[in-house]
């Protein structure tokens, strides 16, 4: 869908008019595209003084692998870690530096004046990031921390990142990592999504990654023989879905409604994948997936991507428009997983993503139906990650929160409505559904077992529920 306005302020002229005016000046985005490196510019890693340097360490040997241009400031506790990984750091002398990543590691930060440490390193190149930057740091999960002053400092990072997301622009993000203790070994395709173009649309968000199996895998096609569902992937979204795990090597079971199989069969051709049509609303629609998983093995994920709007005032909502969003977005899903993990369809380390909105976080007017399904997605993820939690079969369940995303739902709003859902966020613009799928693919990997309860919004840094 063209964003007309995006476009002209791409121009000299157009963006000198929308800078004269105070207009939003949202820039192009850079997005992952296969076979170019990870990320295309120079990092600069810091971390603050203490005994603990597991986390350190830990990055040290994600970017031995990376071979991305590393600096350092002259005085920073990160080089010994960085030089036991192999990794030749630069020292950060040159004022004219700029970066593509920044990297702090505040885990061992433990009360409110070593925060100041934070403000160092950040304040010296906050005009130093290069357009579509990474700006990251890593701590410890405050909840788990038993001293009030390390749980302060370490919740305090929140508001530090999220306030960077919203003043740096230019189509920069910022991430705030919270890795337990003893989890360090599950950080690697966090930090390689939060460091990368696939993470162009994510912003301001909090992200805990716990302890769990590490998994050895080709980070070229990290989704390598595995058989993944997406339902709902005859277009838009779901199709992006679909593409993008396929691209990473994975076998898409391509699943819609049976209206939709000229659709579905041309998506499922075009990557090599397969279809099933299925309304997954219908009784049997677990004992359909059983069965074309089975083909196939079993299931290494599924995304819960179908879904539906109809938009009315409460007051002007009729029973069946409720009963549909609600059945569609929400029962459906909650009865699908019941019957996979009940008859074992899902294998060991299997992924469950689910799709919810930020209709669901903050509310929209007009989507009472829509919202209450999409916050209830969010507490099926919240409650069935303390259940897989306490198994020991590696099952992880996540999902994405989509914001404003250029898709044929999108292009019917009205356009003053449209242009204000567009503008509303950090990067001054709408997402595409690739910027879901990129999302739903890093969370679908084998390698982020760590990640289970996470709910993570895809929307620029929304300004709605913020």
């Amino acid at each position: 869908m063209s964003d007309r306005y995006g476009d002209f302020v791409q121009s000299s002229i157009g963006k000198k008019v929308a800078k004269n005016l105070g207009l939003p000046l949202p820039v192009g985005l850079d997005r992952f595209e296969s076979g170019q490196r990870l990320i295309r510019g120079s990092v600069l890693v810091g971390a603050a003084t203490g005994e603990d340097n597991r986390v350190s360490q830990a990055i040290a040997r994600i970017f031995s692998e990376l071979h991305a241009e590393i600096f350092v400031n002259n005085n920073d506790y990160v080089k010994g870690a960085l030089a036991d990984a192999g990794v030749e750091a630069k020292a950060n002398t040159a004022d004219d530096n700029k970066f593509k990543v920044l990297l702090f590691d505040a885990s061992n930060i433990s009360n409110a004046s070593e925060l100041k440490q934070v403000y160092e390193f950040f304040h010296a190149v906050a005009r130093r990031v290069e357009r579509s930057g990474r700006v990251v740091i890593i701590g410890r999960p405050p909840e788990e921390c038993d001293d009030i002053e390390f749980a302060l400092a370490q919740r305090a990072l929140e508001g530090f990142i999220k306030s960077v997301g919203k003043e740096f622009k230019r189509g920069i993000t910022a991430q705030l990592i919270y890795v337990a203790e003893d989890a360090e070994q599950n950080l690697d395709s966090t930090l390689r999504f939060f460091t990368s173009a696939r993470s162009a649309y994510v912003s301001g968000q909090v992200i805990r990654v716990d302890k769990a199996n590490a998994i050895d895998i080709d980070w070229a096609q990290p989704l390598g023989g595995k058989t993944m569902l997406v339902t709902g992937a005859s277009r838009g979204i779901g199709e992006s879905i679909a593409r993008v795990l396929a691209r990473e090597g994975a076998h898409v079971i391509c699943l819609d409604v049976p209206q939709q199989q000229a659709d579905l069969q041309k998506v499922a051709s075009e990557i090599s994948g397969s279809t099933l049509l299925v309304d997954i609303t219908s009784d049997d629609a677990g004992a359909q997936v059983a069965d074309a998983a089975e083909k196939r093995g079993g299931l290494d994920a599924i995304i819960h991507n179908a879904g539906v709007t109809r938009d009315k005032t409460l007051a002007n909502m009729d029973e069946q428009k409720w009963d549909m969003v609600i059945n569609i977005n929400l029962a459906s899903i909650a009865k699908l997983d019941r019957y996979l993990l009940d008859n074992d369809v899902l294998k060991d380390d299997a992924r469950i993503v689910c799709v919810s909105s930020i209709s669901g976080i903050a509310g929209n007017l007009g989507q009472t139906n829509y919202a209450t399904s999409k916050a209830g997605v969010i507490g099926l993820v919240d409650a069935t990650a303390k259940q897989l939690s306490r198994n020991d079969k590696g099952m992880t369940i996540n999902a994405v929160a989509p914001g404003f995303i250029e898709t044929q739902m999108t292009e019917a709003i009205p356009f003053a409505i449209r242009e204000a859902g567009r503008r509303m966020n950090s990067m001054s613009q709408g997402g595409l559904p690739v910027d879901v799928a990129e999302t739903i693919a890093w969370l679908a990997s084998p390698a982020s077992g760590g990640l289970n309860g996470n709910t993570v919004r895809v929307c620029g840094q929304s300004l709605l529920g913020a």
